[in-house]
């Protein structure tokens, strides 16, 4: 492979999971951006979705990589989205919301402890070693010479780009978006000219759970494996790229993610795959210490 080759190759694998980080950072950033929260247990609502795409495969018999694998792959998609959906939306109401008014510290203890029970729920349902996820795409590789792209791949580039630019219209082309955005900007004030608060944030939790349990889909697809201890590390990762575009930017978790993920792929091709963790947070000690804004440094609230 020349020098040419490897670093395109790199690029299309970076860019690849920089797509899932970006779909699981929306949730973090959308969260951060209208309560000021950093909702720690978003990783392991990736996780769950990749454990519900499993059993929705093994449970309707949708794992035969032949005609029609791609609308199979999104009927999984869709039901882990909308099962994470549930989930954010019952995390939102029974651990966040009795705290709305405490102390932040409080908060982020309860956001650990949830992720914590999500783990072990998981682990106790479907055991502690690793989960093989069956192929639901034909293996092929398009393109010439040694750089080559496979239909998952693909695949994941088309439905990230779909997702974000749906959570783009409707953050800003709905009555919802405009709620949250009012809500970003100042919830007294929202409440006061009758927006529903409490339900703006509730949906807020749903809509990133969701991206986030399209993600861990994708990812189980494409790597083969899930664990249940595959949340925490990717969670972090995905924080990274939240903070690395700005933290509360929508457009900043997308570019924080598709950077992450290009950073990672890099790593992996010059130096080796075992330092790629090492890359993604040495780059959020950079960002926190050189731009603690991030990139584009907007709050969701400021584009109210």
């Amino acid at each position: 492979m020349t020098p040419g080759e490897l670093f395109l190759q790199q690029l299309l694998n970076g860019l690849t999971i920089g797509a899932v980080y970006a779909l699981i950072a929306l949730g973090y950033t959308m969260v951060y951006g209208i309560i000021q929260m950093i909702n720690f247990a978003h990783g392991e609502v990736f996780m769950v979705g990749a454990y519900l795409g499993l059993t929705a495969v093994l449970s309707f018999g949708l794992a035969t990589p032949a005609t029609g694998g791609i609308a199979r792959l999104i009927i999984v998609i869709g039901i882990a989205a909308i099962g994470c959906g549930f989930l954010g939306l019952l995390v939102e109401r029974v651990a966040y919301r009795p705290l709305r008014k405490a102390p932040k510290l409080s908060v982020l203890i309860t956001a650990i402890g949830v992720s914590f029970f999500l783990q072990n729920a998981v682990m106790l349902g479907f055991g502690a070693q690793d989960r093989y996820v069956p192929e639901m795409l034909p293996v092929r590789h398009w393109g010439g010479g040694t750089v080559s792209i496979t239909p998952m791949q693909a695949v994941i580039f088309a439905v990230s780009f779909l997702l974000m630019l749906g959570l783009q219209g409707i953050v800003y082309g709905t009555q919802l978006g405009r709620n949250m955005r009012a809500t970003a900007q100042d919830p007294l004030a929202a409440k006061l000219m009758g927006i529903p608060v409490d339900r703006v944030i509730a949906m807020t939790f749903a809509i990133g759970s969701a991206l986030a349990g399209a993600g861990g889909v994708l990812f189980g697809v494409y790597y083969s494996t899930i664990n249940f201890h595959d949340g925490y590390l990717t969670g972090l990762k995905a924080f990274t790229a939240a903070v690395l575009g700005g933290i509360g930017n929508l457009p900043g978790a997308m570019l924080g993610g598709l950077l992450l993920g290009l950073l990672e792929g890099m790593a992996a091709g010059y130096i080796s795959a075992q330092w790629k963790n090492v890359v993604a947070f040495a780059v959020l000690i950079l960002v926190l210490l050189l731009r603690p804004r991030g990139l584009l440094g907007e709050r969701l609230a400021e584009r109210a």
